[in-house]
Protein backbone atom coordinates (compact mmCIF):
# COMPACT_ATOMS: atom_id res chain seq x y z
CA UNK A 1 0.00 0.00 0.00
CA UNK A 2 2.99 2.50 1.04
CA UNK A 3 4.49 1.69 -2.20
CA UNK A 4 1.37 2.57 -4.30
CA UNK A 5 0.90 5.85 -2.36
CA UNK A 6 4.94 6.25 -3.74
CA UNK A 7 4.01 5.36 -7.21
CA UNK A 8 1.16 8.15 -7.40
CA UNK A 9 3.90 10.26 -6.89
CA UNK A 10 6.32 9.37 -9.18
CA UNK A 11 5.77 9.26 -13.21
CA UNK A 12 6.30 6.48 -15.33
CA UNK A 13 6.64 4.05 -12.69
CA UNK A 14 3.37 1.52 -14.19
CA UNK A 15 5.48 -1.65 -13.48
CA UNK A 16 5.22 -0.59 -9.48
CA UNK A 17 2.00 -0.12 -9.60
CA UNK A 18 0.86 -3.42 -11.04
CA UNK A 19 2.81 -5.14 -9.13
CA UNK A 20 2.37 -3.56 -6.19
CA UNK A 21 -1.72 -3.87 -6.88
CA UNK A 22 -1.27 -7.46 -7.68
CA UNK A 23 1.17 -8.05 -4.14
CA UNK A 24 -1.92 -6.38 -2.43
CA UNK A 25 -4.76 -8.15 -3.77
CA UNK A 26 -2.95 -11.64 -3.40
CA UNK A 27 -1.68 -10.97 0.42
CA UNK A 28 -5.55 -9.54 1.21
CA UNK A 29 -6.35 -13.59 0.08
CA UNK A 30 -3.80 -15.34 2.25
CA UNK A 31 -4.59 -13.26 5.27
CA UNK A 32 -8.91 -13.88 4.75
CA UNK A 33 -7.75 -17.58 4.37
CA UNK A 34 -5.55 -16.93 7.96
CA UNK A 35 -8.38 -15.67 9.75
CA UNK A 36 -11.00 -17.89 8.50
CA UNK A 37 -8.96 -21.04 9.41
CA UNK A 38 -7.03 -19.39 12.66
CA UNK A 39 -7.84 -20.02 16.39
CA UNK A 40 -9.60 -17.33 18.55
CA UNK A 41 -6.69 -16.16 20.16
CA UNK A 42 -4.69 -16.01 16.86
CA UNK A 43 -7.68 -14.51 14.23
CA UNK A 44 -8.13 -11.64 17.18
CA UNK A 45 -4.15 -10.80 17.36
CA UNK A 46 -4.40 -10.60 13.55
CA UNK A 47 -7.72 -8.14 13.39
CA UNK A 48 -6.13 -5.72 15.93
CA UNK A 49 -2.45 -5.94 13.85
CA UNK A 50 -4.39 -5.21 10.91
CA UNK A 51 -6.35 -2.19 12.68
CA UNK A 52 -3.56 -1.17 14.46
CA UNK A 53 -0.89 -1.09 11.08
CA UNK A 54 -2.84 -1.41 7.82
CA UNK A 55 -5.25 0.87 8.54
CA UNK A 56 -4.48 3.08 11.15
CA UNK A 57 -0.25 3.54 10.06
CA UNK A 58 -1.34 3.80 6.73
CA UNK A 59 -3.74 6.40 7.20
CA UNK A 60 -1.74 8.20 9.48
CA UNK A 61 1.11 8.57 7.50
CA UNK A 62 -0.92 9.28 4.71
CA UNK A 63 -2.43 12.07 5.93
CA UNK A 64 0.84 13.65 7.92
CA UNK A 65 2.48 13.72 4.07
CA UNK A 66 -0.43 14.89 2.24
CA UNK A 67 -1.16 17.96 4.56
CA UNK A 68 2.65 18.40 5.88
CA UNK A 69 4.36 18.03 2.87
CA UNK A 70 4.39 18.54 -0.31
CA UNK A 71 5.95 17.83 -3.83
CA UNK A 72 9.50 16.09 -4.24
CA UNK A 73 9.38 16.37 -0.23
CA UNK A 74 6.43 14.27 0.18
CA UNK A 75 7.81 11.73 -2.42
CA UNK A 76 10.84 11.48 -0.31
CA UNK A 77 9.69 10.97 3.10
CA UNK A 78 7.16 8.28 1.42
CA UNK A 79 10.40 6.83 0.07
CA UNK A 80 12.10 6.78 2.74
CA UNK A 81 9.65 4.80 4.61
CA UNK A 82 8.91 2.39 2.35
CA UNK A 83 12.64 1.50 2.27
CA UNK A 84 12.47 1.19 6.07
CA UNK A 85 9.53 -1.55 5.66
CA UNK A 86 11.52 -2.96 2.89
CA UNK A 87 14.34 -3.63 5.19
CA UNK A 88 12.20 -5.08 7.91
CA UNK A 89 10.94 -7.65 5.06
CA UNK A 90 14.20 -8.41 4.12
CA UNK A 91 15.82 -9.17 6.91
CA UNK A 92 12.46 -11.26 8.42
CA UNK A 93 14.41 -14.47 7.55
CA UNK A 94 17.40 -13.58 9.69
CA UNK A 95 15.75 -15.92 12.55
CA UNK A 96 15.25 -18.70 10.33
CA UNK A 97 18.91 -17.97 9.22
CA UNK A 98 19.78 -18.07 12.84
CA UNK A 99 17.87 -21.16 13.47
CA UNK A 100 19.26 -23.05 10.34
CA UNK A 101 22.81 -22.17 12.16
CA UNK A 102 22.07 -23.65 14.98
CA UNK A 103 19.99 -26.65 13.82
CA UNK A 104 22.68 -27.15 11.02
CA UNK A 105 19.22 -28.03 9.37
CA UNK A 106 17.38 -26.24 6.19
CA UNK A 107 13.91 -27.79 6.93
CA UNK A 108 12.74 -24.52 8.02
CA UNK A 109 14.31 -22.95 4.95
CA UNK A 110 13.20 -23.75 1.21
CA UNK A 111 15.23 -23.59 -1.27
CA UNK A 112 12.34 -22.09 -3.85
CA UNK A 113 11.91 -19.67 -1.41
CA UNK A 114 15.23 -18.01 -0.96
CA UNK A 115 15.96 -18.13 -5.21
CA UNK A 116 12.34 -16.02 -5.87
CA UNK A 117 13.28 -13.84 -3.68
CA UNK A 118 17.29 -13.04 -4.68
CA UNK A 119 15.78 -12.69 -8.12
CA UNK A 120 13.25 -10.57 -7.19
CA UNK A 121 15.63 -8.27 -5.43
CA UNK A 122 18.33 -8.76 -8.38
CA UNK A 123 15.12 -7.58 -10.91
CA UNK A 124 13.65 -4.84 -9.11
CA UNK A 125 17.47 -3.67 -8.54
CA UNK A 126 17.70 -3.28 -12.05
CA UNK A 127 14.45 -1.47 -12.20
CA UNK A 128 15.43 0.93 -9.55
CA UNK A 129 19.30 1.80 -11.24
CA UNK A 130 17.24 2.44 -14.77
CA UNK A 131 14.84 4.90 -13.18
CA UNK A 132 17.54 6.40 -10.77
CA UNK A 133 15.74 5.69 -8.27
CA UNK A 134 17.04 5.25 -5.27
CA UNK A 135 14.70 4.54 -2.70
CA UNK A 136 13.69 1.39 -5.22
CA UNK A 137 17.28 0.22 -5.74
CA UNK A 138 18.50 0.50 -2.26
CA UNK A 139 16.50 -1.97 -0.15
CA UNK A 140 16.78 -4.74 -3.01
CA UNK A 141 20.93 -4.66 -2.73
CA UNK A 142 20.27 -5.90 0.97
CA UNK A 143 17.66 -7.94 -0.25
CA UNK A 144 20.17 -9.28 -2.90
CA UNK A 145 22.87 -10.00 -0.15
CA UNK A 146 20.35 -11.95 2.33
CA UNK A 147 18.51 -14.40 0.08
CA UNK A 148 22.46 -15.00 -1.47
CA UNK A 149 23.58 -15.37 2.29
CA UNK A 150 20.13 -17.79 2.29
CA UNK A 151 21.26 -19.69 -0.51
CA UNK A 152 24.68 -20.65 0.40
CA UNK A 153 23.84 -21.47 3.89
CA UNK A 154 21.05 -23.99 2.56
CA UNK A 155 23.52 -25.73 -0.06
CA UNK A 156 26.19 -25.73 3.16
CA UNK A 157 24.01 -27.15 5.48
CA UNK A 158 22.02 -29.64 3.05
CA UNK A 159 25.41 -31.32 1.44
CA UNK A 160 26.37 -31.54 4.90
CA UNK A 161 23.16 -33.29 6.24
CA UNK A 162 22.71 -35.70 2.76
CA UNK A 163 26.66 -36.72 3.28
CA UNK A 164 25.64 -37.69 7.56
CA UNK A 165 22.63 -39.21 6.33
CA UNK A 166 24.35 -41.42 3.12
CA UNK A 167 27.34 -42.62 6.29
CA UNK A 168 24.65 -43.74 8.94
CA UNK A 169 22.84 -45.33 5.73
CA UNK A 170 26.02 -47.04 4.83
CA UNK A 171 26.61 -48.24 8.46
CA UNK A 172 23.05 -49.38 8.11
CA UNK A 173 23.21 -51.49 5.27
CA UNK A 174 26.66 -52.87 6.78
CA UNK A 175 24.99 -54.17 9.63
CA UNK A 176 28.00 -55.37 11.53
CA UNK A 177 27.83 -58.21 14.03
CA UNK A 178 28.65 -57.62 17.76
CA UNK A 179 31.34 -59.26 19.33
CA UNK A 180 31.57 -59.97 22.85
CA UNK A 181 34.56 -61.72 24.61
CA UNK A 182 34.12 -64.14 26.94
CA UNK A 183 36.96 -63.32 30.05
CA UNK A 184 36.97 -66.43 31.38
CA UNK A 185 37.22 -68.48 28.44
CA UNK A 186 40.19 -65.81 27.06
CA UNK A 187 41.54 -66.76 30.40
CA UNK A 188 40.99 -70.73 29.77
CA UNK A 189 42.34 -70.45 26.37
CA UNK A 190 45.65 -68.37 27.70
CA UNK A 191 46.21 -70.91 30.33
CA UNK A 192 44.80 -74.58 29.50
CA UNK A 193 44.43 -77.42 31.79
CA UNK A 194 46.23 -80.64 31.23
CA UNK A 195 44.50 -82.56 29.79
CA UNK A 196 43.71 -86.36 31.72
CA UNK A 197 45.69 -88.89 30.90
CA UNK A 198 44.28 -92.28 31.35
CA UNK A 199 46.61 -95.41 31.47
CA UNK A 200 45.65 -98.49 29.93
CA UNK A 201 47.35 -101.51 31.52
CA UNK A 202 48.81 -103.92 28.81
CA UNK A 203 48.49 -107.77 29.17
CA UNK A 204 51.51 -109.83 30.91
CA UNK A 205 52.42 -113.23 29.45
CA UNK A 206 53.94 -114.79 31.95
CA UNK A 207 55.15 -118.26 31.61
CA UNK A 208 55.18 -120.27 34.91
CA UNK A 209 57.49 -123.27 35.20
CA UNK A 210 57.77 -125.51 38.38
CA UNK A 211 59.83 -124.91 40.21
CA UNK A 212 63.23 -127.59 40.55
CA UNK A 213 64.35 -129.55 43.49
CA UNK A 214 65.18 -127.23 46.34
CA UNK A 215 68.43 -128.37 45.92
CA UNK A 216 68.60 -126.79 42.30
CA UNK A 217 68.10 -123.34 43.64
CA UNK A 218 69.28 -123.92 47.29
CA UNK A 219 66.36 -122.27 48.97
CA UNK A 220 62.49 -121.96 48.06
CA UNK A 221 60.49 -119.05 45.62
CA UNK A 222 57.88 -117.15 48.11
CA UNK A 223 55.50 -117.30 45.15
CA UNK A 224 55.87 -120.51 44.19
CA UNK A 225 56.46 -119.09 40.39
CA UNK A 226 58.38 -117.49 38.70
CA UNK A 227 56.92 -115.25 35.58
CA UNK A 228 58.72 -113.61 32.67
CA UNK A 229 57.12 -110.36 31.06
CA UNK A 230 55.99 -110.90 27.18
Amino acid sequence: MLWLYYATQKKDVFLLVTINSFGCFIETIYIAIFVAFATKKARMLTVKLLLLMNFGGFCLILLLCQFLAKGSTRAKIIGGICVGFSVCVFAAPLSIIRTVIKTKSVEYMPFSLSLTLTISAVVWLLYGLALKDIYIAFPNVIGFVLGALQMILYVVFKYCKKRSDSLEKELEAANLPEVSIDMLNVGALASPEPAEVTVVPTASKCTCSALKAETENGHGVKNGTHCTAA
